[in-house]
């Protein structure tokens, strides 16, 4: 096995071309994961457009690339997932049976370790040094719309009526319902931005849209549209007005949930969840195999899911002072976190105490 790193820009049209013929196959031989669009090349460039640290290792076999390693190196040699913290899949995208060595991977890139908080299914070298798994819901689309629905029928009917019941009060109080599924008005953008924003600022939660790259690299993949990867904008109207977006990449086969938002005085229709059954129907009909929700419990993901696939996070090192000082520095933080996270009897509290200091905040800025 032959290993070579590239800054983004260097990997060859044929390279690119191999990376996505091993999505659009994943499926195919029992690594569907492997498809979800943060795995694209496209993702991995977008990202090297607003980061100057993205590189690419690619692993031959024969001379033919067997494997693409995307990741992140700070100077000190301290690698982390491509868009971590905001990338919901994480890992290598190989061939079939392809198999390698961890810490010979890093020692090829220049790395003392790797973080990932979203690293899928099937990859095992680096899954050894998980420091926990977490489901992420899913929302399958294979069998096609009516029979996503019939799912809903039967675990959730109540969830399903009360949901459909509020569309039909929004028509009858703010007028007819349009859908778009592909909009491409980058006004409409910046409006799911500004609700994102106020929504974390509300929930006092650290506003994502404040950081520069993460605007910039919204806005690279609005504009990123080919045959196996585009960034959707999807748009829900009543009565011309807009009431919920969401934005995220797709591949061919998923389409992944990444900043739903809608506007809070319409917050008593939940625009949001009738948001997500208009793009379950359209993404069915585009031949979407299932919408990938995302790490993390949440109501509305509960209701609307089919079943769950697992993500893990944690790190794999050599022994070297700076991954140790990076582990002594970041271990700490992720397990408090997750401890919160994961019990009910903490997050409830630190959850209110957010969304209290979120309030506070906001009237500091209104005076």
């Amino acid at each position: 096995m032959d290993i070579t790193v590239h800054r983004p820009g260097e990997l060859t049209a044929a390279d690119r071309a191999a990376w996505s013929a091993l999505q659009s196959k994943a499926h195919l031989h029992g690594s569907p994961n492997l498809a979800n669009p943060f795995l694209s090349p496209e993702f991995t460039l977008a990202m090297a457009r607003v980061r100057h640290d993205v590189r690419i290792a690619v692993a031959r076999e024969d001379g033919e690339p067997a494997a693409f390693f995307p990741y992140q190196r700070s100077r000190t040699g301290v690698g982390r997932a491509v868009g971590l913290g905001v990338s919901d899949s994480q890992g290598v995208v190989h061939r079939p049976g392809f198999t390698w060595d961890a810490r010979q991977l890093l020692r090829a890139c220049r790395l003392v370790m790797y973080e990932y908080d979203h690293l899928v299914d099937g990859q095992a070298p680096f899954a050894s040094g998980s420091t926990g798994t977490f489901a992420s819901p899913v929302l399958d689309l294979d069998q096609g719309y009516d029979a996503y629905l019939t799912h809903l029928r039967a675990a959730s009917p109540k969830f399903l009526r009360s949901t459909r019941a509020k569309g039909r009060r929004l028509v009858r109080d703010h007028g007819e319902l349009r859908y778009v599924h592909d909009e491409r008005d980058p006004r409409a953008l910046r409006t799911l931005m500004a609700w994102k924003s106020a929504q974390y600022r509300r929930t006092g939660r650290s506003d994502r849209f404040a950081r520069a790259w993460i605007t910039d690299l919204v806005d690279q993949l609005f504009h990123t549209r080919g045959e196996t990867f585009q960034g959707l904008l999807s748009v829900l109207y009543a009565g011309g007005a807009p009431v919920a977006a969401h934005f995220g990449p797709r591949t061919e086969r998923v389409l992944s949930c990444w900043f739903p938002a809608y506007d809070p005085a319409y917050a008593k229709y939940s625009p949001g969840l009738l948001l997500h059954l208009h793009m379950a129907e359209a993404a069915a009909a585009d031949g979407i195999a299932h919408l990938d929700l995302g790490r993390g419990q949440k109501q509305y993901k509960d209701s609307l899911k089919t079943r769950e696939l697992t993500v893990s996070e944690g790190w794999v090192a050599l022994r070297h002072p700076m991954a140790l000082g990076h582990r002594a520095h970041r271990a700490p933080v992720r397990a408090l976190r997750n401890t919160v996270v994961s019990r009910p009897e903490l997050f409830g509290p630190a959850d209110r105490l957010l969304k209290s200091m979120g309030k506070i905040r906001s009237r500091g800025r209104e005076q």
